[in-house]
């Protein structure tokens, strides 16, 4: 047997990296509509996490994160990797999970559906924000407060009170949409904001927008958004739909 001589290509489209939560149905789907195949190579990966969201399971996935960095395929050349929990990154730190992500895998840039909504909001010049969230008060109220620590004022937030992450991947998007309705009905907030990135919100989003008169932002929506921006990618479905 003799060897067949053959080509390497090299890779022209951006490539970007997402780590997901065991326990997450959703994201992956969105960003196959947000992202098109056309416009990057996207590899995801899974990091451990509990059957319900807690503080304590939250700890838990700290202490994988970065291992869970390290199965995407090192040779890719990442231009942005995301970690794509939100409530997750409030409570570990937005750096402390950059830090993890990087040193698990090389990439030129690591965010997280925080820091992509804060990006998202200083881009819209959105700074009175509501939000929605699918959790109990322990886990929502450190939302709220890393918001609020980056300067975001957060005048109203309603939660489903779930902590189990299957029930969450189930919650009927027409309960999101009422949710987001009755936050909006309170005033004082130019924004709403959809937290987690296993809330089904993507075809929501418009319709909440032209009904309330106000922009509506999801996780996965502004984690996708902000993965194209520092990828070099313009032409994907974003906060500014």
């Amino acid at each position: 047997m003799s060897d067949f001589a053959y080509r390497l290509l090299d890779p022209t489209r951006p490539a970007m990296g997402l780590i997901v939560l065991r326990v997450d149905e959703t994201i992956e789907q969105d960003f196959r509509r947000y992202i098109p195949l056309e416009a990057a190579r996207l590899h995801v990966t899974r990091v451990q996490s509990g059957d319900s969201l807690t503080p304590d399971t939250i700890a838990g996935m700290e202490a994988d994160l970065g291992a869970a960095a390290g199965l995407l395929p090192p040779s890719a050349g990442f231009d942005v990797v995301g970690y794509a929990c939100t409530s997750g990154t409030a409570q570990i730190g937005p750096e402390r999970v950059r830090a993890l992500v990087a040193a698990g895998t090389p990439t030129r840039h690591v965010t997280n559906p925080l820091s992509a909504a804060l990006a998202a909001f200083e881009d819209r010049g959105l700074g009175r924000v509501g939000i929605v969230s699918p959790y109990v008060a322990s886990v929502a109220a450190s939302l709220r407060r890393a918001f609020v620590a980056e300067g975001v004022v957060v005048p109203e937030m309603l939660s489903f009170g779930e902590e189990v992450e299957a029930r969450v991947a189930r919650i009927d998007p027409r309960s999101i949409a009422e949710a987001a309705r009755a936050l909006a009905a309170r005033g004082g907030m130019d924004a709403v904001f959809l937290s987690c990135t296993n809330l089904q919100t993507y075809d929501i989003l418009p319709e909440l927008e032209a009904e309330l008169g106000l922009p509506v932002l999801s996780s996965n929506q502004v984690l996708a958004w902000h993965m194209c921006r520092l990828a070099g990618i313009a032409a994907v479905a974003g906060p500014s739909r």
